[in-house]
């Protein structure tokens, strides 16, 4: 989110930003029925041909960003609705049919958020990227009716041109594929001391299995406090 004028609302001191996410703590660190690499190794696959299987899907994409008073009341609104196509030649695009006129006083929607919402909150971590991240295996947590091994993924280089996860996912410990993800895109941006701050939350994102063979990201959240130097602004995904 891209800091603007006028400056923010005020926000008590005492608001916190997301949830940290060292303070995730899986249940379960007993030792894996199979080695950890090998868990890394076929959860990565399987990432792999779910990318591919999604890359043949259509579906909506809605999407609300509300700036939050003190009184965590919206304050401003950006919303955007789209349909994920094909046309006839088979060639995938983006189709917009909702997209009014925001009204966020205080950020703007970045490209960068944009690339967020398409590629980072719906992460996939595939084979070909594995290279990109170091992966620490925490443990085993319960999520809802399934079980999951719980890791933590840190890039290994931050770089302002490529955007990146950095958080916790959790992989279902029978189909292997990522279930949930907690954590936010990186870097953040900060222009020089006159330029533009572009900040990013941390966020939520669940899958489901919605055709019976894949764990499809269907829900994505936010609630944080961005820490503009202009003053902190609260925000909601």
């Amino acid at each position: 989110m891209a800091g603007q004028q006028p400056g923010p609302l005020p926000v008590p001191p005492s608001v916190p930003r997301g949830k940290p996410v060292e303070q995730v703590a899986p249940t379960d660190t007993s030792p894996t029925p199979i080695p950890v690499p090998e868990i890394i190794q076929r959860f990565a696959a399987r990432e792999t041909e779910f990318r591919a299987a999604r890359d043949n899907y259509t579906y909506r994409q809605s999407v609300k960003v509300q700036e939050l008073d003190f009184d965590s009341r919206p304050a401003g609104t950006y919303e955007m609705s789209s349909d994920v196509v094909f046309t006839p030649e088979g060639k995938r695009f983006e189709r917009v049919f909702y997209e009014p006129v925001p009204t966020l006083k205080r950020i703007s929607i970045s490209p960068e958020d944009l690339s967020d919402i398409q590629n980072i909150q719906p992460f996939v971590m595939t084979t070909e990227e594995l290279p990109l991240y170091t992966l620490d295996y925490l443990g085993r947590q319960p999520l809802d009716e399934l079980t999951a091994y719980l890791f933590r993924v840190t890039p290994k280089k931050i770089d302002p041109r490529h955007r990146l996860f950095q958080g916790l996912i959790w992989v279902d410990d029978q189909d292997f594929q990522i279930v949930k993800t907690y954590g936010k895109a990186v870097p953040d941006l900060n222009q020089g001391k006159e330029g533009r701050e572009n900040l990013f939350p941390l966020f939520e994102t669940y899958r489901e299995q919605v055709d019976g063979k894949y764990w499809c990201p269907t829900y994505t959240r936010a609630e944080d406090t961005l820490p503009f130097k202009t003053g902190p602004v609260r925000i909601r995904i």
